[in-house]
């Protein structure tokens, strides 16, 4: 799995932080979304593609 987040998008809800926080975290200026593992490991991918699916700005690219 390959992760991208479309900084344009990104309306900083925080929701991807929250629900997979080994994964994603925010920027202290801005809010918007940080991938800190754009190759996760395969125990995370559960949560990476409920963080994607909750994204309210749908910014969250997830390929498989």
């Amino acid at each position: 799995m390959k992760i991208t987040v479309d900084h344009e998008k990104c309306c900083a809800a925080g929701q991807c932080a929250m629900l997979a926080p080994d994964v994603f975290d925010q920027r202290e200026e801005d809010g918007l979304a940080v991938v800190l593992r754009p190759e996760p490991d395969p125990a995370l991918y559960d949560a990476v593609r409920e963080a994607a699916a909750f994204c309210p700005a749908a910014a969250i690219r997830a390929e498989e």
